[in-house]
């Protein structure tokens, strides 16, 4: 049975954390909120207990994990090295949704690179992550804490419902932040590679460091958790509008209607009066968008509906993340003139 503890997001009970910590030493699984999402923990130098997050997701074996820390000191635990470029990104937006992907130590357990010879290392921004790592003694290796395609978790509430049972402890802090995951940057590349996009946007890192490339090649995203599997993904299809007039959203969404029950998330009014369509109404902001979007598709999910229609947003500067989400998630994607 899965134990659920309720925390204060700002000043975490250490007598929970504490409990939380004993598990990861002793090679469990602790589910615990960060600033993006909901993280599944383990112990990043025990190879047992990495190899059950992968059994409790049922995560492939080639998609690797980030490792957290909670200091710079820990940092040296997991690479033999930090060139001065990668040590102006750790000053500037650590701790922080930025991962990097770093040469590996040896000690780190193999399944967390998934037998790559690089390390995907981030500080998270939130305290009760933060009060883990540190009371644990050790670097936490943390997928999202769902399994393994589900759109990740938000809250406390998705991790339970998606993992129930499969892990010892749920560390329930509120809802997260940000809401979608961190980004990840390759330094072990010249010029450093974008290997997912996140809230610090390529703009923001080109601003300290310089240029930077966004990854194209199948060899490149192989060092990034979250990028070659199908990921997001509710049990209903989605269909994502990358652009297209509201009278083009309410004529797609009135022609599935005629199958079955039709869900829409977007910042487009539709006129539709009908008991089988339910709609999640959000504002034009990636903020928004980013916070809400993975709690919707559960939301929406729960209605079964035979199709989930959702509304695009610009693709740029944060919304480049967004997208990127959406468009695994979607099983097809549309523009409408």
């Amino acid at each position: 049975m899965t134990q659920v503890l309720h925390l204060d997001p700002e000043q975490p009970d250490q007598e929970a954390i504490e409990r939380a910590a004993e598990i990861i030493r002793n090679g469990g699984l602790v589910a615990f909120p960060t600033e993006t999402v909901y993280g599944l923990g383990a112990d990043a130098l025990n190879d047992d207990g990495v190899e059950k997050i992968f059994k409790a997701k049922g995560r492939p074996a080639d998609n690797p994990l980030i490792a957290h820390v909670c200091s710079r000191e820990m940092l040296d635990l997991l690479t033999p090295g930090v060139s001065e470029t990668a040590e102006r990104l750790v000053h500037e937006y650590w701790p922080g949704p930025l991962t990097l992907v770093l040469d590996r130590n040896p000690e780190v357990a193999k399944s967390v690179s998934a037998g790559l010879s690089t390390v995907a290392i981030r500080m998270p921004r939130n305290a009760i992550a933060l009060e883990l790592i540190r009371a644990s003694r050790t670097p936490i290796a943390a997928p999202s804490a769902n399994a393994s395609g589900r759109p990740s978790p938000t809250t406390a509430a998705h991790v339970l419902d998606d993992l129930g049972g499969r892990i010892d402890l749920i560390l329930d802090g509120g809802t997260t932040n940000i809401g979608i995951e961190s980004t990840v940057l390759d330094m072990t590349s010249d010029p450093p590679v974008i290997l997912r996009p996140g809230w610090i946007t390529r703009g923001m890192l080109t601003e300290i460091i310089g240029f930077v490339e966004q990854a194209t090649s199948g060899e490149q995203l192989q060092r990034s958790p979250g990028t070659r599997h199908r990921h997001y993904t509710p049990r209903a299809r989605v269909i994502l509008i990358e652009r297209g007039p509201p009278e083009f959203i309410e004529r797609l969404c009135r022609e599935h209607l005629k199958e079955g029950a039709v869900g829409f998330i977007g910042h487009t009014r539709v006129a539709i009066e009908d008991p089988l369509f339910h709609t999640i109404q959000l504002r034009n902001r990636a903020e928004e968008y980013a916070h809400s979007i993975y709690s919707s598709l559960r939301e929406l999910d729960a209605m079964n509906p035979q199709l989930i229609v959702v509304e695009g947003i610009s693709d740029e500067g944060e919304g480049t993340a967004v997208m990127d989400r959406l468009r695994r998630a979607a099983s097809q994607q549309l523009t409408g003139g």
